[in-house]
């Protein structure tokens, strides 16, 4: 329960929450554009890889959203995915209407 509280917290309580690895790079991609974009936006950025409960994490978001891989991404706490569909949504034009929702 502690793993699913702390998860649904965290996406609650955040305007953006990312799920990610330090050593991904699709992550380091995400993460980028995000804060670079948007630097006054409260982020929250989990390492599951530096987390000792990190993989129950990755498992309770796989339940979540049905989605197994890192960056697991969440803006306003609608589940947005990964890296391609964050950069899909800046290319779209999109990306800043979501967060500034």
């Amino acid at each position: 329960m502690a793993t699913k509280d702390l998860v649904d917290s965290a996406i609650a309580s955040n305007k953006i929450t990312i799920f990610s690895k330090t050593w991904c790079p699709y992550c380091k991609r995400a993460k980028q554009l995000l804060t670079s974009q948007f630097p006054d936006v409260p982020t929250k950025i989990f390492e599951l890889d530096e987390m000792t409960d990190g993989s129950d994490i990755q498992a309770y978001l796989a339940e979540k959203t049905g989605q197994r891989t890192v960056p697991n991404i969440f803006i306003n706490e609608k589940h947005v995915g990964g890296c391609d569909s964050v950069v899909s949504l800046d290319s779209q034009g999109a990306l800043a209407g979501l967060v500034g929702a």
